[in-house]
Protein backbone atom coordinates (compact mmCIF):
# COMPACT_ATOMS: atom_id res chain seq x y z
CA UNK A 1 0.00 0.00 0.00
CA UNK A 2 1.25 3.37 -0.80
CA UNK A 3 0.62 6.17 1.39
CA UNK A 4 1.60 9.58 0.74
CA UNK A 5 3.29 11.95 2.68
CA UNK A 6 3.63 15.77 2.57
CA UNK A 7 5.51 17.43 5.09
CA UNK A 8 5.06 21.24 6.07
CA UNK A 9 6.97 22.91 3.03
CA UNK A 10 4.95 20.67 -0.04
CA UNK A 11 1.70 21.82 2.05
CA UNK A 12 2.76 25.18 1.67
CA UNK A 13 3.78 25.38 -1.64
CA UNK A 14 0.56 23.94 -2.72
CA UNK A 15 -2.21 25.62 -0.93
CA UNK A 16 -2.38 29.13 -1.05
CA UNK A 17 -4.22 31.50 1.08
CA UNK A 18 -6.79 32.71 -1.86
CA UNK A 19 -6.93 28.89 -3.13
CA UNK A 20 -7.79 27.56 0.50
CA UNK A 21 -10.53 30.60 1.08
CA UNK A 22 -12.24 29.26 -1.66
CA UNK A 23 -11.87 25.25 -0.28
CA UNK A 24 -13.04 25.93 3.13
CA UNK A 25 -16.28 27.51 1.56
CA UNK A 26 -17.17 25.07 -0.42
CA UNK A 27 -16.76 22.71 3.24
CA UNK A 28 -18.46 25.05 5.07
CA UNK A 29 -21.08 25.05 3.01
CA UNK A 30 -21.41 20.67 2.35
CA UNK A 31 -21.26 20.76 5.85
CA UNK A 32 -24.33 23.50 6.12
CA UNK A 33 -26.01 20.96 3.15
CA UNK A 34 -25.40 18.54 6.59
CA UNK A 35 -23.27 16.10 3.43
CA UNK A 36 -20.59 15.93 5.74
CA UNK A 37 -20.27 14.29 9.24
CA UNK A 38 -18.50 16.26 11.70
CA UNK A 39 -18.26 15.04 15.51
CA UNK A 40 -17.39 17.07 18.44
CA UNK A 41 -13.51 16.51 18.99
CA UNK A 42 -11.95 14.55 21.71
CA UNK A 43 -9.17 16.12 23.63
CA UNK A 44 -7.18 14.18 26.40
CA UNK A 45 -5.88 16.73 28.53
CA UNK A 46 -1.93 15.68 30.21
CA UNK A 47 -1.68 16.30 34.04
CA UNK A 48 -1.59 20.08 35.13
CA UNK A 49 -2.97 20.53 31.97
CA UNK A 50 0.20 22.29 30.55
CA UNK A 51 -0.60 20.50 27.24
CA UNK A 52 -3.59 18.27 25.60
CA UNK A 53 -3.80 15.84 22.52
CA UNK A 54 -7.07 16.47 20.06
CA UNK A 55 -7.95 13.89 18.09
CA UNK A 56 -10.88 15.08 15.30
CA UNK A 57 -12.44 12.87 12.92
CA UNK A 58 -14.62 13.49 10.24
CA UNK A 59 -16.00 13.03 7.14
CA UNK A 60 -16.01 15.39 4.03
CA UNK A 61 -19.22 15.03 1.77
CA UNK A 62 -17.87 16.70 -1.06
CA UNK A 63 -14.57 15.21 -1.67
CA UNK A 64 -15.96 11.89 0.10
CA UNK A 65 -13.12 11.58 2.19
CA UNK A 66 -13.12 10.46 5.46
CA UNK A 67 -9.86 10.97 8.18
CA UNK A 68 -8.86 12.85 11.32
CA UNK A 69 -6.61 15.16 12.51
CA UNK A 70 -4.58 14.34 15.51
CA UNK A 71 -2.57 17.50 17.02
CA UNK A 72 -0.75 18.30 20.17
CA UNK A 73 -1.60 21.70 21.61
CA UNK A 74 1.52 23.30 23.94
CA UNK A 75 0.45 26.93 24.45
CA UNK A 76 3.79 27.54 26.37
CA UNK A 77 5.96 26.20 22.98
CA UNK A 78 6.77 29.59 21.91
CA UNK A 79 8.38 30.76 24.76
CA UNK A 80 10.68 27.67 23.48
CA UNK A 81 11.05 28.44 19.93
CA UNK A 82 8.11 25.69 19.31
CA UNK A 83 4.91 25.41 17.47
CA UNK A 84 2.34 25.52 19.84
CA UNK A 85 0.31 22.92 17.26
CA UNK A 86 1.91 19.64 16.27
CA UNK A 87 0.33 16.98 14.04
CA UNK A 88 -0.85 15.34 11.22
CA UNK A 89 -3.71 14.38 9.19
CA UNK A 90 -4.52 10.99 7.92
CA UNK A 91 -6.83 10.88 4.91
CA UNK A 92 -8.66 7.57 4.15
CA UNK A 93 -10.73 6.38 1.00
CA UNK A 94 -14.01 6.34 2.10
CA UNK A 95 -14.77 3.90 -0.42
CA UNK A 96 -12.75 1.03 1.29
CA UNK A 97 -10.59 2.29 3.82
CA UNK A 98 -7.33 2.62 2.74
CA UNK A 99 -5.16 5.15 3.74
CA UNK A 100 -4.40 7.54 1.21
CA UNK A 101 -1.88 10.30 3.11
CA UNK A 102 -0.07 11.45 6.27
CA UNK A 103 0.12 15.21 5.90
CA UNK A 104 1.46 17.43 8.62
CA UNK A 105 -1.24 18.97 10.14
CA UNK A 106 0.73 22.39 11.73
CA UNK A 107 1.14 24.27 8.10
CA UNK A 108 -3.12 23.31 6.92
CA UNK A 109 -4.10 23.99 10.59
CA UNK A 110 -2.15 27.57 10.12
CA UNK A 111 -3.33 28.40 6.21
CA UNK A 112 -6.81 26.66 6.85
CA UNK A 113 -7.54 28.94 10.39
CA UNK A 114 -6.90 32.04 9.04
CA UNK A 115 -9.12 31.30 5.49
CA UNK A 116 -12.02 30.38 7.60
CA UNK A 117 -11.77 34.01 9.25
CA UNK A 118 -11.16 35.40 5.79
CA UNK A 119 -14.56 33.60 4.63
CA UNK A 120 -16.29 34.74 7.42
CA UNK A 121 -15.06 38.38 6.88
CA UNK A 122 -16.03 38.16 3.42
CA UNK A 123 -19.65 37.32 4.37
CA UNK A 124 -20.34 39.49 7.36
CA UNK A 125 -17.80 42.60 7.35
CA UNK A 126 -18.95 45.93 6.07
CA UNK A 127 -17.93 46.01 2.67
CA UNK A 128 -15.52 49.30 3.05
CA UNK A 129 -13.77 47.98 6.35
CA UNK A 130 -10.53 49.50 5.94
CA UNK A 131 -9.12 49.18 9.15
CA UNK A 132 -7.45 45.73 10.73
CA UNK A 133 -6.73 45.41 14.13
CA UNK A 134 -4.99 41.96 15.17
CA UNK A 135 -4.67 40.51 18.68
CA UNK A 136 -1.92 38.55 19.26
CA UNK A 137 1.43 37.74 17.53
CA UNK A 138 1.90 34.24 16.67
CA UNK A 139 1.37 32.13 13.43
CA UNK A 140 -2.41 33.11 13.47
CA UNK A 141 -1.68 36.79 13.81
CA UNK A 142 0.70 36.83 10.84
CA UNK A 143 -1.98 34.39 8.74
CA UNK A 144 -4.54 36.30 9.11
CA UNK A 145 -2.96 39.91 8.26
CA UNK A 146 -2.81 37.84 4.97
CA UNK A 147 -6.11 36.10 4.63
CA UNK A 148 -8.18 39.33 5.48
CA UNK A 149 -6.29 41.48 3.15
CA UNK A 150 -7.55 39.50 0.35
CA UNK A 151 -11.09 39.99 1.25
CA UNK A 152 -11.31 43.59 1.68
CA UNK A 153 -9.00 46.08 0.94
CA UNK A 154 -7.24 46.68 4.31
CA UNK A 155 -5.48 50.53 4.49
CA UNK A 156 -4.15 50.04 8.03
CA UNK A 157 -3.46 47.36 10.57
CA UNK A 158 -2.57 47.78 14.14
CA UNK A 159 -0.67 44.33 16.09
CA UNK A 160 -1.30 43.99 20.24
CA UNK A 161 0.64 41.37 22.00
CA UNK A 162 0.76 41.13 25.72
CA UNK A 163 4.82 40.72 24.72
CA UNK A 164 5.09 44.19 22.96
CA UNK A 165 8.14 42.94 21.03
CA UNK A 166 6.68 40.34 19.92
CA UNK A 167 4.38 42.40 18.41
CA UNK A 168 6.87 44.84 16.80
CA UNK A 169 8.47 41.77 15.66
CA UNK A 170 5.52 40.52 13.67
CA UNK A 171 5.42 44.51 12.04
CA UNK A 172 8.91 44.03 10.94
CA UNK A 173 8.60 40.81 9.68
CA UNK A 174 5.10 41.55 7.23
CA UNK A 175 5.96 45.35 6.67
CA UNK A 176 7.56 43.92 3.66
CA UNK A 177 4.95 41.63 2.58
CA UNK A 178 2.20 44.07 2.46
CA UNK A 179 0.87 46.96 0.98
CA UNK A 180 -0.95 48.75 3.56
CA UNK A 181 0.90 50.41 6.93
CA UNK A 182 0.94 47.97 9.69
CA UNK A 183 1.83 49.29 13.10
CA UNK A 184 2.23 47.85 16.87
CA UNK A 185 0.00 49.18 20.05
CA UNK A 186 0.95 48.90 23.55
CA UNK A 187 -3.25 48.46 24.39
CA UNK A 188 -5.90 46.33 23.43
CA UNK A 189 -8.01 49.75 23.31
CA UNK A 190 -5.36 51.49 21.52
CA UNK A 191 -5.32 48.86 18.59
CA UNK A 192 -9.48 48.42 18.34
CA UNK A 193 -10.53 51.63 18.72
CA UNK A 194 -10.72 52.42 15.14
CA UNK A 195 -11.05 49.11 13.23
CA UNK A 196 -13.61 47.99 11.59
CA UNK A 197 -12.69 44.30 11.72
CA UNK A 198 -10.60 42.68 14.62
CA UNK A 199 -8.92 39.14 14.57
CA UNK A 200 -8.27 37.61 18.03
CA UNK A 201 -5.64 35.50 18.09
CA UNK A 202 -4.29 34.54 21.49
CA UNK A 203 -4.08 32.11 24.25
CA UNK A 204 -5.91 34.15 26.19
CA UNK A 205 -7.90 32.10 29.01
CA UNK A 206 -9.83 35.03 30.54
CA UNK A 207 -11.06 38.29 28.40
CA UNK A 208 -8.89 40.73 26.60
CA UNK A 209 -11.48 42.40 24.42
CA UNK A 210 -13.87 44.72 26.18
CA UNK A 211 -17.23 45.63 24.36
CA UNK A 212 -16.49 49.34 25.72
CA UNK A 213 -13.87 49.49 23.45
CA UNK A 214 -15.52 48.30 20.39
CA UNK A 215 -17.16 51.09 17.53
CA UNK A 216 -20.26 49.79 15.89
CA UNK A 217 -20.40 48.08 13.01
CA UNK A 218 -17.08 46.17 13.73
CA UNK A 219 -16.89 42.34 12.51
CA UNK A 220 -14.65 40.09 14.92
CA UNK A 221 -13.42 36.74 14.16
CA UNK A 222 -12.79 35.24 17.23
CA UNK A 223 -10.12 32.45 16.83
CA UNK A 224 -8.04 31.96 20.53
CA UNK A 225 -9.96 30.21 23.02
CA UNK A 226 -11.58 26.79 22.12
CA UNK A 227 -12.59 25.32 25.65
CA UNK A 228 -15.42 25.89 27.79
CA UNK A 229 -13.38 27.75 30.53
CA UNK A 230 -11.39 30.38 28.25
CA UNK A 231 -12.86 33.42 26.63
CA UNK A 232 -10.93 36.06 24.71
CA UNK A 233 -14.26 38.44 24.49
CA UNK A 234 -16.16 39.46 27.85
CA UNK A 235 -19.85 39.36 28.29
CA UNK A 236 -21.09 42.88 26.78
CA UNK A 237 -19.64 42.45 23.77
CA UNK A 238 -21.19 39.66 23.08
CA UNK A 239 -24.27 40.36 24.71
CA UNK A 240 -24.41 43.87 21.81
CA UNK A 241 -23.49 41.28 19.09
CA UNK A 242 -24.57 38.82 16.62
CA UNK A 243 -23.33 35.54 16.81
CA UNK A 244 -22.51 33.03 14.36
CA UNK A 245 -19.73 30.08 14.39
CA UNK A 246 -18.81 27.18 11.40
CA UNK A 247 -20.44 24.30 13.52
CA UNK A 248 -23.22 24.95 15.81
CA UNK A 249 -23.05 21.68 18.05
CA UNK A 250 -19.13 22.94 18.81
CA UNK A 251 -20.06 26.19 19.77
CA UNK A 252 -22.20 24.65 22.51
CA UNK A 253 -20.32 22.57 24.29
CA UNK A 254 -16.50 24.06 23.52
CA UNK A 255 -17.30 27.64 23.59
CA UNK A 256 -16.09 29.72 26.38
CA UNK A 257 -16.95 33.47 24.74
CA UNK A 258 -20.81 31.65 23.94
CA UNK A 259 -21.00 29.28 27.42
CA UNK A 260 -19.89 31.75 29.96
CA UNK A 261 -22.30 34.62 29.37
CA UNK A 262 -24.98 32.05 28.46
CA UNK A 263 -23.96 30.48 31.88
CA UNK A 264 -24.44 33.78 33.52
CA UNK A 265 -28.26 34.30 32.08
CA UNK A 266 -26.88 37.37 29.50
CA UNK A 267 -28.12 35.48 26.35
CA UNK A 268 -29.54 32.35 25.40
CA UNK A 269 -28.91 29.95 22.54
CA UNK A 270 -31.12 32.52 20.24
CA UNK A 271 -28.03 35.03 20.06
CA UNK A 272 -26.90 32.46 17.60
CA UNK A 273 -27.36 34.32 13.86
CA UNK A 274 -25.99 30.69 12.23
CA UNK A 275 -23.30 28.64 10.86
CA UNK A 276 -21.24 30.82 8.15
CA UNK A 277 -22.11 28.01 6.13
CA UNK A 278 -25.83 28.37 6.11
CA UNK A 279 -24.82 32.62 5.80
CA UNK A 280 -23.54 31.18 2.77
CA UNK A 281 -25.97 29.18 1.16
CA UNK A 282 -28.56 31.96 2.08
CA UNK A 283 -30.24 29.40 4.61
CA UNK A 284 -30.13 32.67 7.28
CA UNK A 285 -29.03 35.99 7.43
CA UNK A 286 -25.92 37.55 7.50
CA UNK A 287 -24.96 41.39 8.24
CA UNK A 288 -28.40 43.22 8.47
CA UNK A 289 -27.24 46.76 8.76
CA UNK A 290 -24.28 48.44 9.02
CA UNK A 291 -24.05 49.23 12.52
CA UNK A 292 -24.76 45.76 13.77
CA UNK A 293 -21.53 44.57 15.64
CA UNK A 294 -20.86 40.49 14.21
CA UNK A 295 -18.95 37.94 15.65
CA UNK A 296 -17.34 34.81 13.81
CA UNK A 297 -16.83 32.59 16.70
CA UNK A 298 -14.62 29.67 15.23
CA UNK A 299 -13.94 26.57 16.66
CA UNK A 300 -11.64 24.74 13.95
CA UNK A 301 -13.41 21.86 12.70
CA UNK A 302 -11.52 18.41 10.85
CA UNK A 303 -13.55 18.95 7.66
CA UNK A 304 -11.55 21.48 6.79
CA UNK A 305 -8.61 20.09 7.53
CA UNK A 306 -10.17 17.04 5.36
CA UNK A 307 -10.85 19.58 2.32
CA UNK A 308 -7.39 21.19 2.59
CA UNK A 309 -5.79 18.14 3.11
CA UNK A 310 -6.79 16.15 0.35
CA UNK A 311 -6.54 19.28 -1.81
CA UNK A 312 -2.90 18.75 -0.67
CA UNK A 313 -2.64 15.40 -1.49
CA UNK A 314 -4.14 15.57 -5.01
CA UNK A 315 -1.49 17.95 -5.86
CA UNK A 316 1.37 15.74 -4.11
CA UNK A 317 0.77 12.40 -6.23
Amino acid sequence: MKVVTVNGEQVAAHLSMGKCIDLMANALKTLAEDASIQPLRSIMWLPGKKGLLGMMPAFEGDTRIMGIKVISVFPENQKAGLSSHQGVILLFDSKNGKLLSIIDAEEVTAIRTAAVSAVATRSLANKDARNLAILGSGVQASRHLEAISLVRKIEKAKIWSRNHQHAEQLVRHESGKLNFKVEACKTVQQTVEDADIICTTTAAKEPILSGEWVKQGVHINAVGACTPSSRELDSELVVRSKLFTDRRESLFNEAGDFLIPKKEGLIKEEKIGGEIGEVLLRKVKGRESREEITIFKALGLAVEDLAAGYYVYKKSI
